[in-house]
């Protein structure tokens, strides 16, 4: 086993510990800190150990076939289970994060046929757009609910309101932020308006990749066929 093996393996092992915080009900502390802040701390530790064993098995030339295979799976197991505890906790619309994870299975799918095929489908800059607006998404949300139910008059709808500078809330909090008196009711706010935003990005990121990813795949078999 190599370092980015153990990394991939620490991320996996990571996703039980996070939906164990947000989805238990024994305490609103852990080991002294809140919830929500642990939760994020553990995501964000997490995402940290996607970016290095990638960057590190390149480096040191430890590429592995456990990698190769591992890697992408923490990385569903992790940004599902993210997705869905923010359900369950009323944090974001469950029709976004369906979206949002069918693409991710679909294009799983999609990639493996194609490698039966021969053909090798590479990541596209939209689909690293997707993934740093899913972060954000869940950080953002999880920074809203800290200590609460955040302060924002539509909270809990299925789809935020486009018009977001009419809820009171929020243009108490932008107000606040341009005035430099900002409380931590303003932070939850504002958290809540840029993750509800972050995953609209991610919404119409995944359907925009998912739909790049098929639309190349299917010109690459029409192509391999031409020439057989």
């Amino acid at each position: 086993m190599t370092l980015p093996n153990y990394l991939t393996l620490t991320r996996i092992f990571l996703v039980p510990l996070l939906v164990v915080i947000l989805l238990t009900p024994v305490s609103e502390d852990w080991f002294g800190i809140e919830r929500y802040a642990l939760a994020i701390i553990i995501f964000l530790a997490a995402s940290l150990t996607d970016i290095l064993d990638g960057y590190l098995a390149r480096k040191r030339n430890q590429v592995s076939k456990f990698g190769t295979l591992f890697d992408p799976i923490a990385d569903k197991l992790l940004i599902s289970a993210a997705l869905i505890a923010l359900v369950e906790k009323h944090l974001a619309p469950a029709w976004a994060v369906v979206i949002i994870l069918g693409r991710e299975f679909a294009v799983t799918g999609l990639r493996s046929v194609a490698a039966s095929e021969g053909l090798i489908i590479s990541a596209q800059k939209i689909g690293k757009i997707k993934m740093w607006a899913q972060c954000t998404a869940v950080v953002a949300l999880l920074i809203a609910a800290a200590n609460g139910t955040p302060p924002v008059s539509n909270f809990g709808w299925s789809m935020p309101t486009f018009r977001f500078w009419e809820v009171p809330e929020v243009r108490t909090a932008f107000t606040n932020l341009l005035n430099f008196s900002m409380n931590t009711d303003d932070w939850r706010v504002l958290g809540y308006t840029v993750g509800r935003g972050a995953l609209w990005v991610a919404v119409i990121t995944s359907i925009w990749s998912m739909y790049d990813y098929f639309k190349f795949f299917l010109a690459e078999s029409k192509n391999i066929k031409k020439s057989i």
